[in-house]
């Protein structure tokens, strides 16, 4: 009965050897996902610019209906929309900029050295 569990045990290695060759074949490669969170990141900033902008104009479209101020609440919706859509992209930006900081590797220091200078 030894050669048939022999048959038996060899027949199982050689499937977990073809099971694991396709595991490795169909697996996919890990890759960094910064390039995705860069791409996301820049969208929004796009969004936080357009939006602010859009929503100034509707406000000033408002502003003109109730007060009949034509043109001037348009105007001025318009640019304190723009001011506003600024200050969100930049303080977007800052955290981005703080967060890249944070996960960088502290700059290495270069030892001064005073040998290499001719009097």
């Amino acid at each position: 009965m030894a050669p048939a569990d022999d048959a038996r045990e060899e027949a199982l290695r050689r499937l977990d050897e073809r099971a694991a060759a396709l595991g490795a074949r169909t697996q996919r490669p890990v890759t960094s996902h910064a390039g995705e969170q860069a791409v996301s990141q820049a969208y929004r900033i796009i969004a936080e610019l357009l939006g602010g902008v859009l929503v100034g104009l509707a406000a000033g479209f408002i502003v003109d209906r109730v007060f009949n101020t034509t043109p001037w609440g348009l105007i001025g919706g318009v640019l304190l929309g723009f001011a506003l859509s600024i200050w969100m992209a930049r303080r977007t930006a800052n955290r981005l900029m703080a967060m890249a900081k944070q996960d960088a590797e502290p700059p290495q220091a270069i030892p001064f050295d005073d040998d290499d200078e001719e009097p």
